[in-house]
């Protein structure tokens, strides 16, 4: 369960508890009232009430397990802050695990999909429903690639993993979509206290090594673009022309073979 933990779930309420618990007013300790709402039997888990991050990848608003085989990709700011971390997974595709700011009750991942499937058939995509461990996740097609979006809502926070890859690679059963689920059964999501807009992404931090070798890179990679743009933007001197050669010396009578021949 991605909730509260630690909570006995023999007392958990039945479905129709479960759902009027969520209609309740939020105010009256909402983080109890969600727990009951929601019970899954794995994570995500909230950092609150699961802070064992052995083996995990701690990037501040998610802790993610390493796959076997996995590599991680840093998609990198023009600030030079990370904007995106990926799990590449061999050949197979990229995972990306991300979380937002929520409201108190559940509900945002549904919205959420509802957006996404209307921008993806705008671009010409195609889009469809399917049911996984979670609930609703949301299955496309594009130019680029294929697509499985997976969401879960949790207390103030939503989390949200997006599995692409080459055609055919997100369909039920494959290992992308294995693996994905995989890692999201892991996850542990630290929401923080600060407050933020709903579906406002959480901050993503690196590990201060990990960090600081991307920010020297980046630094070099500046240092080099700028070099090539002063070469290309600084005008061309024009290049003197080869002196011309000398022409014989002339004495006062003619030219040096001019004098032999008398």
């Amino acid at each position: 369960m991605f909730g509260k933990r630690k909570k006995d779930r023999d007392d958990a309420a039945d479905e129709t508890q479960a759902a009027d618990l969520v209609a309740e007013d939020a105010s009256s300790d909402d983080a109890d009232e969600f727990e009951d709402a929601v019970d899954y039997e794995h994570g995500p888990y909230d950092y609150e009430d699961d802070e064992d991050l052995a083996g995990r990848l701690d990037l501040g608003s998610v802790i993610l397990p390493m796959p076997e085989g996995g590599q991680l990709q840093v998609e990198m700011g023009q600030d030079g802050k990370p904007q995106g971390v990926h799990l590449v997974i061999g050949d197979q595709g990229r995972i990306t695990v991300a979380a937002y700011a929520a409201p108190k009750s559940p509900g945002q991942w549904r919205e959420v999909t509802a957006d996404l499937a209307k921008s993806i058939r705008d671009d010409n995509g195609t889009v469809s429903i399917e049911t996984g461990p979670w609930g609703r996740e949301l299955v496309a097609s594009t130019a680029a690639a294929d697509i499985r979006f997976i969401g879960v809502d949790g207390y103030r926070w939503m989390v949200r993993l997006v599995a692409a890859g080459p055609a055919g690679s997100v369909v039920e059963g494959m290992p992308l979509v294995e693996a994905a689920r995989a890692i999201l059964r892991e996850t542990i999501v630290r929401r923080g206290t600060d407050p933020h807009p709903v579906r406002t992404p959480l901050p993503v931090n690196l590990p201060k090594e990990m960090a600081d070798q991307l920010a020297a890179a980046h630094q070099q990679q500046l240092a080099a673009a700028e070099a090539a743009q002063r070469a290309a933007t600084e005008p061309v001197q024009p290049q003197a022309p080869p002196p011309a050669p000398k022409a014989p010396r002339r004495g006062a009578d003619g030219s040096a073979m001019q004098q032999l021949r008398k």
